[in-house]
């Protein structure tokens, strides 16, 4: 016969073991949310390439980037759209063989601006930290290329970025004839050691780079093209994605844009802002 302190024993264990396993399975879910959320965003963020939020898919793998991209950001129902009509003009469709040759000082500060159908944005850019970065969106506003441009992507669980700089609007950066990920050259990763991201938190603010880095495979360094994400609340990333920038003026027009919510998109798989947020014209200037 089972004594009642046998009993009472016996209880425990079991209770023991249930709490064991609970949290075995939040860790292991844990894991899969956050493979989805960072490999997303490395294709979505992608470097004229890949779309969704886990890193190194190639651009035209639309299948598994839909699968890495769908679980970061549930559906939201459609929100008023709080922006106004872009103006008139067409994206680029311009790519180049190689990135543009170092014209920028890279002992000064730069500006780029965003003039957006919903109010405009601000980023200070480190030339210091981030030269080549720096250097590329200095050539790639002074060709236009960001005019016209949607910002295609917005995440509103788990991280909170909104994604710009795929002209197409799709996440893949593929031009319409499916032969070049555009620009069309890459960019190495910078300043990936800073002090505000090597913990895993991107802060409120920052503008980082998008690229098609796979940290389960680790391949896809140095895939940065001209993609880029704005960071609206701390998110949880691993320091992956070269941070060039802070958001000086218009975190105001980021929140308006995340309040307003997102829907999937089932032709490309991103979370689309239900804002209509396009950059009329983007231009960079030495301060």
């Amino acid at each position: 016969m089972v004594s009642s302190e046998q009993r009472r024993k016996q209880l425990a264990r079991e209770k023991y073991l249930r709490q064991q396993q609970r949290r075995a399975e939040a860790r292991r879910k844990g894991r899969i949310r956050n493979a989805s959320i960072a490999g997303g965003l490395a294709l979505v963020l992608a470097a004229g390439g890949a779309y969704a939020a886990a890193g190194g898919l190639a651009a035209d793998d639309k299948k598994a980037d839909k699968a890495s991209a769908e679980p970061s950001a549930p559906p939201t129902s459609k929100a008023p759209d709080p922006c106004e009509k872009p103006a008139k003009g067409e994206p680029s469709e311009k790519h180049w063989k190689k990135e543009p040759k170092m014209s920028i000082d890279t002992s000064a500060t730069y500006t780029m601006k965003l003039e957006t159908t919903c109010g405009d944005i601000e980023i200070e850019m480190d030339a210091a930290k981030t030269p080549r970065t720096v250097n590329s969106f200095e050539f790639l506003a002074g060709e236009g290329y960001l005019d016209h441009s949607p910002c295609h992507r917005l995440v509103n669980q788990g991280i909170y970025v909104l994604q710009c700089g795929d002209p197409t609007g799709t996440g893949t950066g593929m031009s319409k004839d499916g032969k070049v990920q555009q620009p069309g050259y890459s960019i190495p990763d910078e300043n990936l050691d800073d002090p505000k991201v090597k913990k895993g938190t991107y802060p409120a603010g920052t503008v980082a780079m998008a690229n098609r880095y796979n940290a389960q495979t680790k391949e896809g360094r140095d895939s940065g093209g001209s993609q880029f994400f704005l960071v609206y609340e701390d998110s949880q990333l691993p320091p992956d994605y070269t941070p060039f920038g802070t958001v000086t003026k218009g975190m105001d027009v980021l929140k308006k844009i995340a309040d307003a919510g997102m829907t999937p998109d089932p032709q490309t798989g991103n979370t689309k802002p239900n804002a209509t947020v396009v950059i009329d014209k983007a231009t960079v200037r030495k301060k």
